[in-house]
C-alpha cells in the first residue's frame, strides 16, 4: 500500500524551506547548498503476466523495490490469492530487495512473468494468513479489538461510498425534492438527549458475506516423518458453507484434499484431489458459495478507499464497541499461543535486535534530502507496537522475571530484546524525591528527555528506544537494551554522571564534547558540582543523566528525567524567597514529588521573551547615547540592576511605543551584537557597554552576546556546588524564579487571552491539555488556570473553557484514584471492578454493590496457602467496598491536593448540575484516559433504582501508550514555508511547497500520519480557494478518513475536518451529503462537549445556510437562531460575527415573506456595522441597501393584502417576487462564515500587495520573527491585514500544524 512517488525537488524549494524554518542552518549544512536534489519521478510502465488471467500493465517508479510489486499483486482483485511466486524478466528471477533502477534490461514495456514457486512451511503459513486476512478484510473486529494497527472510520457511511465516484455518478442536488433534511431528534438545537449508539453506526459492509464456516489448523499437525518426505507441510480443516467437512494438505506443490477425517488419519489424496497452487482455487472448486462470495468480497474490498484499509503508524483504541460475535479463527488462535513477537516468522534470525535497528537508522548519512528521507523512516512504530505487547504480557503475568526471587514490585523483565521495569521506587532510589510517586513520573520525564535529545540529533550521541505504557493501574517502562549492559554491574559501566543522585559523580571528556553540542538548543549550562571527595566535576547535563559506552562502542545517555530546569512553584526550598507574582497565586506549593520540571515550550518562550527585552533595552540605550552625544552617558538610564532589571524593563516595554517606528535602532543593535560576538576590535567601548548592560539586565551568561541557559541541577537534593561558582549559582537561582514567575504572569494570562479571542478553541480534555502544553503550562497548573478564568472580566465568554477545565480536573483526579484502585484487583475480577468504579463515579444509583468474582466459580477445596502474586500488596477485595460518597470525597480531596482547586460537589449528579457537565462526556474522558472499552449501548445514568453499568458492559482494558514520534524535518520545513507563502498571498507557490511537503511526509511516515492530515487539509483549502472544487473534495475526503483513523472518530480535529468536507460537498452540489456530514459533526460535538461552544455557532450557521438553500426555512431558523444566541454569548452582542448572524436570520425570514422579523434582525445588524465600522464602510452600506429592499417588499406585501381585503376575490394582485435563494448566494455566505475570502484583485493591486507584504516581513524580521510581537501590536497587524490580503482569511494555520 505504500507505493508513493517522489517528485523532483528543485534547489529553490530546499533553500526556501531552510530559510523559513526557525532554525538557522548549522555550519555543516552550508556546504550542500549547491547540490541540486532530484528525486526522479520518471515512472515507467511494465507488463505483468500472471497465470490464468490476461496480462495487464502496471505503473512503477525506479526507487521501488521488487517487493513492492509483490505487495501490489497481493492486493489486486484478480491476483490477491497468490503469495508464493517470483517475478521473472527474460527467465531471470528478480531479487525481492533490489530497487527497480538497478535491474538490467528492465525498462518501459518490459514483460514480467509471475511464476509459481514451491511452498515451504513458512510460505504455506504466510499463504493461509493472507487468505484469512482477505476473508476478514471487511470485518471491523480487529479495529474494535485494537489489533495490528487497525482503526475505525465511518465517513463512507455518511457519504454512501467514495465521494469522488458518487460525485461523478449521481449529481445530487439538481433534483432537490428527494432530499430528506430532517435530522434525528437528538441533533436538533436544544435537545437534551445524548445517545451513544449513533457514535458507531452499523456499516452495511460489516455483515460480511460468509465464505466458509470454519478454516482452522487440523489436529493432525505436524506431519509425521514419512509424510514430510512426501512433501506434506501442514494440514488444514475446513467446513464449507454447504456444510461439507474436508481435510486439506498443504504440500510443497500446493494444496489438495486428503482422506483424513476428524478421528481418522489418512493422508492419501482424495479422489479427485483438485491440487491447486492457491488455497482459494482449491476452495473455489469444492464450494460454489465460496466461489461466489469470495469474488464479491474482493470486489467490495478493492472499492474501499485505501485510507480505510492501510495500517496506522501507532495503534488507536476505541473506547466503545458493539457486542461482537466471537468466531473461530485459526490464525488468531495460533498467534495467541505461539506468542508471535512481531512477524518473526517472516524475519530471518527470529527476534529483532531493536537497539541495533534504532541506532543504525540514526547513523545513516544525512547530507542531502534523499539520505535524510531514508534516515527518518525509523522503526519507531514497530518498536512501539512490540513494547506495548510486551508490557501487557508483563502485567498480565505472562513473562518470567529476570530476578524472580525478589518481591513483585522490584522485578524486571526482558522479552523480545526489550527491557521492562515497573514504575515503583526500587531500593529507595527516589527516597528524597517522593518515593513511588516520583518513580511513577520519572519515566514520562525521561521520555520527554529522550524526545528532546532525539530532536537535537547530535551525531555520535545515542539514546535508548523508550516507550511508557500504563496498563491496569501499573506503569511499565520499555527500553531497548544497551549491548553488554546486562553482563556488568552498573557502577562499572557509568563513565559520566551519577547513579546516586550526585553523591558520587564522574565525568568524561568525550561526553562533555557531545553534550556541549546539545547545550545551546536545549539551553543547558555547563557547570561544576562537587562529588563525595569534594572534587570538582564538570557536567553539561543534570547529575543523574548517565553516560554508558556500550559493547558496540556507541556513547549512550540515559535517565534524562531532569533535562529541563526544576519548576520552583512546586518546589519549596528553605530560605528561598519567591517573586511577588508567585506568592500572590499561593506558590511555592508542596507537590507530591520533587521532579517537577518546566516544559521545553516554557523554556523556549521565556528565552524568546528575554531576547525581545534584550533588543529593546539595547536599542533604548543606543537612542539615548545618540541623544546624549554631548554628555557622555553610556550608562543605563533606567538603572536596571540585575535584580529589578526585569520589573523595570517590563515597565519600559509599555512606555515603549517608539520601538516599532524605530526599526533602525533594532537593526543597529543586531549588527552591533553580531560584531561584538565575532570579537572584532572595531567596536567602541561605549557600544560594548550597551550590550554588556543589556546582557546583565536579562540574565545572559555571556556579557558580549545574548545567551540564556539553565543549570538543571540547581535545587536538586544532594547536589553541591563548588565555592568558585557561588555567584553563578545565585544568578541561576534568580533565573529559575523569573521563569516560574513568567509562567504565571505571562503564559497563563496569554492562554486565557487566546481563549477569549478564540484563537484557541479546545473542545475536550485532550485539546485543552495540548493548548496548555504548547504554551509550556504543565497540567498541574490546571486548577490555577480555572481560577484565573473565574476572575477574568468577560467570564461568560470563557464558559466553554471553564467547563472543559472542570471536567478535565474531575476525570484526572478520578484517574489517579482509579490507578491505585485497579492495582488491588485480580485479573478475574477486572470487569466487575471497573463497572463498580464507573457506577460509583457516574451513576445516580445511591448504593451500587460490587459482585465479587467468586460467584461464578467456587472451587471445592479452599486453598488457604495461595500466594498472592499481585503486584500491589493491597487486599484483593478491598475495591468492592467503595461507595459513591467515598469516591467523590476522594475526587474532591485529590482535586484540592493535586490541582489546588476546590470542587463543590459530593456526587455525579451535583457535579453535572453545578458545572453543567454531561455524564456521557465524563464517561468518554475517563475511558480515554484509563484505556477502558465499554459496550456500545444506551446508558441510563440517572436511574436511581438500578446501577448504570453491569460487568457485561466492560469489554476490554487497553494500554495507554506514550512514545517518541519521529519528525520528518525536511517535510516540516516545506510545510511551514508553504504556509508562510499562503499567508502572504502567494497561493500557487504555497500550493507547490505543500505538495512537496506531502510527498516527503509520505516518504518518511508512509501514507497515514497526523501531519499528513494537516497537509491534506491545507491543500484542500487552497484547491477550493483557487476554484478547483473537485480536487478540494478529494483531498479533504482523505483528510477526514485519515483524521478518523489516526486521531479517532470523535476527536475534535475529526469534527473540524467533517465541517470542511461538508462545505466542499456543497460547492460540488452534493447537498444531501453536505447535510449528512454537518449533522454528523454536530452529533459528535454534542457528545464530546455539548451545545454551548463557540464552534457550535459556526456549525449551526453552516447547517442553517444549507437548509435555507434547500428551502427548509423553519428548520433553518432553528439552527441559525441557536447560532445567533451562541455567537452573542461568546463574541459579545456587538461583534461583527453577531451582525452577520442577524443578517443570515433576516434572509431566511425574507424567504418566508415575514418581513417584519427580517427587518428587525437586519436593523440589529446594521446598528452593529454602523457602530463598529462607521457609516461609510461597504458592509454598513450593503446592510442599509438590504434594509431598503426589505422595506419595499414589506410595503408591496401590505398593499397586496389591503387590495385583497378591499376587493375580495376579484382583486387584481401584482405577483410578489418570492424567490428561493440561489445556490451561488448560499455558497457565498458559507464562504464568508468559514473565513474564506475571494477578493478580485487587479494586477496592479497584486504588485502593491507583494511590496506591502515584503515591507512587513522586513519589519517583522527585525523584531525577530512575528510571533514575538507584543500582543497589542499583533492585534493591529491582523486588523490591518484583513482588508488587503487576497487570502489572509485562511485561518487555519493556528490549528493545522
Amino acid at each position: 500500500m505504500k507505493r508513493l512517488r517522489g517528485r523532483s525537488t528543485s534547489l529553490r524549494g530546499e533553500k526556501d524551506a531552510r530559510q523559513n524554518g526557525h532554525e538557522e542552518p548549522d555550519a555543516g549544512e552550508d556546504g550542500n547548498d549547491q547540490e541540486v536534489i532530484v528525486i526522479q519521478d520518471t515512472g515507467f510502465t511494465v507488463k505483468i503476466c500472471a497465470p490464468g488471467i490476461e496480462p495487464f500493465s502496471l505503473q512503477v517508479s525506479p526507487q521501488e523495490m521488487v517487493q513492492e510489486i509483490h505487495q501490489v499483486l497481493m492486493d489486486r482483485e484478480d491476483t490477491c490469492h497468490r503469495t508464493c511466486f517470483s517475478l521473472q524478466l527474460d527467465g531471470n528471477v528478480l531479487d525481492n530487495f533490489a530497487e527497480l533502477k538497478t535491474i538490467e534490461g528492465l525498462q518501459e514495456g518490459s514483460l514480467l512473468k509471475v511464476v509459481e514457486e514451491p511452498y515451504t512451511v513458512r510460505e504455506a503459513r504466510i499463504h493461509v494468513r493472507h487468505i484469512r486476512d482477505l476473508l476478514k478484510s471487511l470485518d471491523p473486529s480487529d479495529a474494535f479489538n485494537g489489533v495490528d494497527c487497525n482503526s475505525l472510520s465511518f465517513l463512507s457511511v455518511f457519504t454512501e461510498g467514495d465521494l469522488g465516484d458518487s460525485g461523478k455518478r449521481k449529481k445530487k442536488g439538481t433534483e432537490m425534492e428527494q432530499i430528506d433534511c430532517t435530522p434525528p431528534e437528538h441533533i436538533l438545537p436544544g435537545s437534551k438527549e445524548r445517545p451513544l449508539c449513533a457514535l458507531q453506526p452499523q456499516n452495511r459492509d460489516w455483515k460480511p458475506l460468509q465464505c466458509l464456516k470454519v478454516l482452522t489448523m487440523s489436529g493432525w499437525n505436524p506431519p509425521p516423518g514419512n509424510r514430510k518426505m512426501h512433501g506434506d507441510l501442514m494440514y488444514l480443516y475446513v467446513i464449507t458453507v454447504e456444510d461439507r467437512h474436508v481435510s486439506i494438505t498443504a504440500s510443497t506443490r500446493g494444496f489438495y484434499l486428503n482422506q483424513s477425517t476428524a478421528y481418522n488419519f489418512n493422508p492419501k489424496p482424495a479422489n479427485p484431489s483438485f491440487l491447486s497452487h492457491s488455497l482459494v482455487e482449491l476452495l473455489n472448486q469444492i464450494s460454489p458459495t465460496f466461489k461466489k462470495n469470495f469474488s464479491a468480497l474482493q470486489k467490495k474490498r478493492v472499492q474501499r478507499h485505501p485510507f480505510e484499509r492501510i495500517a496506522t503508524p501507532f495503534q488507536v483504541y476505541s473506547w466503545t464497541a458493539p457486542q461482537a460475535e466471537h468466531a473461530m479463527d485459526c490464525v488468531r488462535a495460533e498467534d495467541a499461543y505461539t506468542s508471535r513477537l512481531g512477524y518473526e516468522e517472516h524475519i530471518p534470525g527470529q527476534t529483532r535486535d531493536w537497539n541495533e535497528e534504532l541506532q543504525t537508522t540514526r547513523e545513516l548519512p544525512r547530507k542531502n534530502l534523499p539520505e535524510r528521507l531514508l534516515r527518518e523512516r525509523g522503526v519507531h512504530s514497530d518498536f512501539t507496537a512490540a513494547a506495548t505487547r510486551g508490557a501487557m504480557a508483563v502485567i498480565d503475568g505472562n513473562v518470567m522475571a529476570i530476578n524472580p526471587s525478589e518481591e513483585t514490585k522490584m522485578q524486571m523483565f526482558i522479552w523480545n530484546n526489550i527491557f521492562f521495569s515497573l514504575g515503583f521506587d526500587v531500593r529507595d532510589h527516589y527516597k528524597d524525591f517522593g518515593g513511588d510517586v516520583a518513580a511513577y513520573v520519572a519515566p514520562t520525564n525521561d521520555l520527554n528527555g529522550v524526545r528532546t535529545y532525539n530532536a537535537v540529533d547530535v551525531e555520535g550521541l545515542y539514546t535508548l528506544g523508550t516507550v511508557v505504557v500504563d496498563y491496569r493501574g501499573y506503569r511499565v517502562t520499555a527500553q531497548s537494551i544497551i549491548p553488554g549492559i546486562l553482563e556488568r554491574e552498573q557502577e562499572q559501566s557509568v563513565i559520566y554522571g551519577s547513579i546516586d543522585f550526585g553523591k558520587t559523580v564522574v565525568s568524561h571528556p568525550k561526553y562533555l564534547e557531545l553534550l556541549e553540542k546539545t547545550s545551546r538548543p536545549l539551553k543547558i549550562q555547563k557547570h561544576k558540582v562537587l562529588n563525595d571527595k569534594n572534587e570538582e566535576v564538570e557536567l553539561c547535563s543534570s547529575v543523574e543523566c548517565k553516560g554508558i559506552i556500550g559493547n558496540d562502542g556507541r556513547h549512550y545517555i540515559l535517565d534524562l528525567l531532569r533535562t529541563f530546569p526544576p519548576d520552583l512553584n512546586f518546589l519549596p526550598v528553605e530560605g528561598e524567597e519567591m517573586p511577588e507574582e508567585c506568592k500572590k497565586m499561593g506558590f511555592p506549593k508542596q507537590h507530591r514529588h520533587k521532579l517537577c520540571c518546566l516544559r521545553q515550550e516554557l523554556v523556549d518562550a521565556f528565552v524568546e521573551h528575554r531576547y525581545l527585552l534584550f533588543m529593546k533595552l539595547a536599542a533604548l540605550q543606543l537612542m539615548q547615547q545618540k541623544a546624549n552625544k554631548q554628555e557622555s552617558s553610556g550608562a543605563l538610564e533606567n538603572g536596571a540592576s540585575p535584580e529589578n532589571g526585569t520589573a523595570e524593563s517590563e515597565k519600559s516595554e509599555s512606555d515603549d511605543g517608539k520601538i516599532d517606528d524605530n526599526v533602525t535602532g533594532l537593526d543597529q543593535v543586531k549588527e552591533l551584537a553580531e560584531t561584538i560576538a565575532s570579537d572584532d576590535g572595531t567596536v567602541d567601548p561605549k557600544s560594548r557597554e550597551v550590550i554588556r548592560n543589556a546582557c546583565k539586565a536579562v540574565g545572559s551568561i555571556s556579557d558580549t552576546s545574548f545567551d540564556i541557559r539553565f543549570n538543571p541541577d540547581i535545587f536538586s537534593p544532594g547536589v553541591r556546588f563548588p565555592e568558585s561558582s557561588k555567584e553563578e549559582v545565585q544568578d541561576q537561582k534568580q533565573l529559575l524564579k523569573d521563569a516560574a514567575a513568567f509562567l504565571l504572569s505571562c503564559q497563563i494570562p496569554g492562554l486565557v487571552k487566546d481563549c477569549l479571542d478564540h484563537t484557541v478553541l479546545p473542545m475536550d480534555g485532550a485539546t485543552l491539555a495540548e493548548a496548555m502544553h504548547q504554551r509550556g503550562i504543565n497540567m498541574r497548573y490546571l486548577g490555577k488556570v480555572i481560577n484565573f478564568i473565574t476572575k477574568t472580566p468577560g467570564r461568560a465568554q470563557l464558559d466553554h473553557i471553564f467547563k472543559i477545565g472542570i471536567s478535565e480536573l474531575i476525570t484526572r483526579s478520578a484517574k489517579h484514584i482509579f490507578k491505585t484502585y485497579l492495582q488491588g484487583v485480580e485479573l478475574s475480577g477486572l470487569s466487575a471492578a471497573i463497572s463498580h468504579f464507573l457506577n460509583c463515579f457516574l451513576s445516580s444509583f445511591p448504593n451500587p454493590i460490587a459482585h465479587l468474582p467468586a460467584d461464578e466459580l467456587v472451587s471445592k477445596k479452599k486453598n488457604k496457602k495461595r500466594k498472592n502474586r499481585n503486584l500491589g500488596n493491597a487486599d484483593n477485595t478491598a475495591w468492592a467496598s467503595m461507595t459513591p460518597q467515598e469516591l467523590w470525597k476522594n475526587i474532591c480531596s485529590e482535586a484540592k491536593n493535586y490541582f489546588d482547586f476546590s470542587l463543590e460537589c459530593e456526587n455525579a449528579d451535583q457535579a453535572a448540575e453545578v458545572y453543567n457537565l454531561q455524564k456521557i462526556t465524563l464517561l468518554r474522558e475517563i475511558s480515554l484516559k484509563t484505556g477502558v472499552q465499554i459496550l456500545l449501548k444506551e446508558y441510563n445514568f440517572d436511574n436511581r433504582h438500578k446501577p448504570t453499568f453491569t460487568e457485561e458492559d466492560i469489554l476490554n482494558i487497553f494500554p495507554v501508550v506514550k512514545h517518541v514520534n519521529p519528525k520528518a524535518s525536511d517535510a516540516f520545513h516545506f510545510f511551514q514555508s508553504g504556509q508562510a507563502k499562503v499567508q502572504q498571498g502567494f497561493l500557487k507557490e504555497g500550493c507547490e511547497l505543500i505538495n512537496e511537503a506531502l510527498n516527503l511526509f509520505n516518504n518518511v511516515y508512509g501514507a497515514m500520519h497526523v501531519e499528513i492530515c494537516a497537509c491534506l487539509r491545507l491543500l484542500a483549502r487552497l484547491n477550493y480557494i483557487m476554484g478547483d472544487y473537485s480536487e478540494a473534495l478529494s483531498n479533504q475526503q482523505k483528510a477526514v478518513l485519515m483524521s478518523e483513523r489516526v486521531l479517532g472518530i470523535e476527536h475534535p480535529n475529526t469534527i473540524q475536518e467533517y465541517m470542511h468536507l461538508a462545505l466542499y460537498c456543497f460547492a460540488n452540489s452534493q447537498l444531501s451529503t453536505a447535510l449528512n456530514l454537518l449533522y454528523r459533526a454536530r452529533y459528535l460535538m454534542l457528545l464530546v462537549f455539548g451545545e454551548d461552544h463557540p464552534e457550535m455557532a459556526l456549525l449551526d450557521n453552516n447547517i442553517g445556510l444549507v437548509l435555507h438553500g434547500v428551502m427548509e426555512y423553519d428548520l433553518s431558523l432553528r439552527f441559525l437562531e441557536n447560532a445567533l444566541a451562541i455567537s452573542s454569548k461568546y463574541h459579545g452582542s456587538k461583534s461583527l460575527k453577531v451582525a452577520l448572524s442577524h443578517h443570515l436570520v433576516a434572509r431566511v425570514y425574507e424567504s418566508k415573506a415575514e418581513f417584519r422579523s427580517a427587518l428587525q434582525h437586519e436593523k440589529e445588524g446594521y446598528t452593529i456595522y454602523k457602530n463598529q465600522l462607521g457609516e461609510h464602510h461597504e458592509k454598513t452600506k450593503e446592510s442599509s441597501e438590504y434594509l431598503k429592499y426589505l422595506t419595499q417588499q414589506a410595503v408591496a406585501l401590505q398593499r397586496t393584502m389591503n387590495e385583497i381585503y378591499k376587493n375580495g376575490s376579484n382583486a387584481n394582485i401584482m405577483p410578489l417576487k418570492f424567490t428561493a435563494p440561489s445556490m451561488a448566494s448560499i455558497l457565498e455566505q458559507l464562504n464568508i462564515i468559514n473565513g474564506i475570502l475571494f477578493i478580485p484583485l487587479s494586477q496592479k493591486d497584486l504588485e502593491n500587495l507583494k511590496a506591502e507584504v515584503q515591507r512587513r516581513q522586513q519589519l517583522q524580521e527585525s523584531i525577530k520573527s512575528g510571533e514575538q510581537l507584543e500582543p497589542e501590536d499583533k492585534a493591529v497587524e491582523e486588523k490591518e491585514a484583513e482588508p488587503s490580503m487576497p487570502s489572509t482569511a485562511i485561518p487555519l494555520t493556528q490549528s493545522s500544524a
